[in-house]
């Protein structure tokens, strides 16, 4: 892969220092953001902050890298033997999800995850995690260990009882989704002033609770009293989240520029290759259409080249 002028990259995020992008999760449902980030590379837009959750994060790790197709590869199954949802999983590794596919074969085989650009990279990157002994969120990178990287990125985006925890220096943690699903706040306490929040489900959306997914965890997740109970609240954080975004939005205070879905969105664990494509594109699409309003936001005029 051709590398890029990092000094480039660093005069561009001078130019927009103010702006944080924030990612939210969803598994398979990332691919719309794979879609709306894949367009701001290629206009040559990299913001000096971004932070993510589960698949926000895995998102943040090609964006940081400047690795334009990658995660749509990785999301868009070519064949049976790509699809991280599969039996063979589910028998030999007692997951849903194949996470060593995810988090090895593709980073270090199929699609090279690019380290050397992500380890020089002036954009600051955090992934949420969350620590299944306390319950509580914690916000973490790498420049220097590649595995310990991917390890980071792969808990961000370990689903609770679809997936085994994953251990980060000793201690045990899985979706940062659960404890903090869109980590706006996080970006506003780091003084971004303005913030692009990239969401994966459509306006109006908004968790409820369920009981009968509270027992399985209840059952499954028992020595793990602190996590449980954020999960069992996780909804009433999300909810007071989306009703804050949209009043910001109809307030129109500046703070925030929200990028979602305007079709119905696919499953979180959907396999239809033609509607994983589609719901790509639709996050290309949307960047395309939003990209006027998009340039405003940052502080770019619209016929200013970003790259």
């Amino acid at each position: 892969m051709e590398r890029d002028n990092i000094k480039t990259m660093c005069d561009h995020i001078k130019q927009t220092d103010s702006v944080a992008l924030v990612l939210e999760g969803g598994a398979r449902r990332g691919l719309f953001t794979s879609g709306v980030l894949d367009y701001f590379m290629e206009q040559g837009l990299y913001l000096p902050y971004v932070v993510g959750s589960s698949a926000g994060a895995c998102n943040a790790n090609s964006y940081v890298s400047k690795q334009i197709g990658r995660m749509s590869a990785c999301g868009i199954p070519s064949s049976k033997s790509e699809d991280m949802v599969n039996l063979k999983s589910i028998l030999r590794k007692g997951t849903i999800l194949d996470m060593d596919m995810l988090f090895d074969e593709f980073p270090n085989k199929r699609y090279p995850f690019d380290f050397e650009i992500y380890t020089n990279s002036p954009i600051r990157c955090e992934y949420t995690v969350t620590n299944c002994l306390t319950g509580q969120v914690e916000y973490m990178d790498e420049r220097e260990d590649h595995d310990r990287l991917l390890n980071i990125v792969r808990a961000s985006s370990s689903l609770p009882v679809m997936t085994k925890m994953v251990e980060i220096d000793g201690v045990p943690y899985c979706d940062g989704g659960v404890a903090d699903a869109v980590p706006l706040f996080r970006a506003m306490k780091q003084g971004y002033q303005k913030n692009i929040v990239i969401l994966t489900r459509e306006a109006g959306y908004r968790k409820s609770f369920s009981a009968r997914s509270h027992k399985l965890n209840q059952w499954v997740l028992r020595k793990y009293p602190n996590l449980l109970d954020t999960m069992a609240t996780r909804h009433i954080k999300y909810n007071r989240l989306m009703e804050y975004l949209e009043q910001q939005e109809r307030e129109k205070t500046g703070r925030v520029l929200v990028i979602r879905p305007s079709v119905p969105v696919i499953s979180r664990l959907e396999r239809d290759r033609k509607k994983l494509g589609d719901f790509y594109m639709h996050g290309y699409r949307t960047a395309e259409a939003m990209w006027p309003q998009i340039l405003e936001y940052v502080g770019a005029e619209s016929g200013e080249s970003t790259k």
